[in-house]
């Protein structure tokens, strides 16, 4: 097997990470001692959505784009969660501050249908409120991911549609992509890139694909991918700059002739590809990649909510 070299979401190791205190409900817990019930729905049946955050300079990027994408999960599952935007915010804010942290962070937020009285999956078995866990994390990515690009490859795991899991819904269970990632590290790859049923390309096991050919930046269609918020705001960014943007259907022929290559996703934003099923992109992190990161790095600044 080639020797495994960082991917998109490999980080710099932070020492600070092992003192942070987790929030299990609205109760904060030391690292080592937060936990939640082996009865709970998320552990038993993957029952739950979760949100990623990234903190900048004293505020949440896309704060109110992310609640939207939790409470449309929250209300396809069907989990009658008696909290409201505020108190997510309000628990996300209380948990930040009491971490003291304001820069460089990634926070996991997870709600979960709640605890079972027997490891049955009907709802009608829960007995308690659903369960709220936020995990923030000092992680910026590694430098030398971005140097050198990332490694694809094309696995056979297929994305699936609205009538098997909907890929919009984020939901804790991501089995389909785990066997993805597993069968592209096995490869000694970074990332797994994944196709629709029809073998037209989707997106990749844990970030969105883009691709860049003659000045024209192409993305997949929605229909087999999470309604990614930094997949949404590269298209903004893209448009409002002029270059040209377009949700379409491509194959790999279109990738592996493709002008340059890139994953976005909310812990490092814009990440160029380098290789994809051993073929080399042109140019690695070339002018358009370049452009299109600057644009997302400055509207992530024009939308953070201060931590208060």
């Amino acid at each position: 097997m080639t020797t495994k070299t960082p991917g998109v979401h490999d980080y710099v190791e932070d020492p600070r990470n092992q003192d942070i205190l987790v929030s299990v409900n609205g109760r904060l817990c030391r690292r080592s001692e937060a936990s939640v019930s082996v009865f709970d729905s998320g552990f038993l049946f993957g029952d739950g959505v979760w949100e990623g955050f990234r903190v900048k300079t004293g505020g949440v990027a896309f704060l109110e784009a992310h609640l939207d994408r939790l409470f449309a999960g929250l209300a396809a599952l069907d989990i009658d969660s008696a909290l409201t935007r505020e108190e997510v915010c309000r628990h996300l804010m209380t948990c930040l501050r009491a971490n003291g942290m304001e820069d460089g962070v990634h926070v996991r937020l997870m709600v979960t249908r709640g605890i079972k009285k027997s490891p049955y999956q009907a709802p009608r078995f829960t007995i308690s409120d659903p369960s709220l866990v936020i995990i923030p994390e000092y992680k910026m990515p590694l430098k030398t991911v971005r140097d050198h690009g990332a490694r694809l490859f094309t696995v056979h795991v297929r994305r699936t549609g609205p009538a098997e899991q909907d890929q919009k819904l984020n939901s804790h269970s991501k089995l389909n992509c785990i066997l993805a990632c597993i069968q592209a590290e096995k490869a000694g790859y970074d990332e797994a890139l994944m196709l629709d049923p029809l073998g037209f390309v989707a997106t990749c096991n844990s970030t969105h694909f883009f691709i860049v050919r003659n000045g024209e930046v192409w993305t997949s269609p929605p229909e087999y991918c999470l309604g990614g918020i930094t997949r949404g705001n590269i298209l903004k960014v893209c448009r409002e700059a002029g270059i040209p943007a377009f949700e379409k259907r491509f194959s790999l022929v279109d990738v592996y002739s493709a002008d340059e290559v890139f994953l976005t996703g909310t812990f490092a934003g814009v990440s160029p590809v380098k290789e994809v099923d051993g073929r080399g992109i042109a140019v690695l992190d070339g002018p358009i990649t370049q452009k299109v990161a600057t644009l997302y790095s400055e509207l992530v600044q024009q939308n953070l909510t201060a931590i208060v």
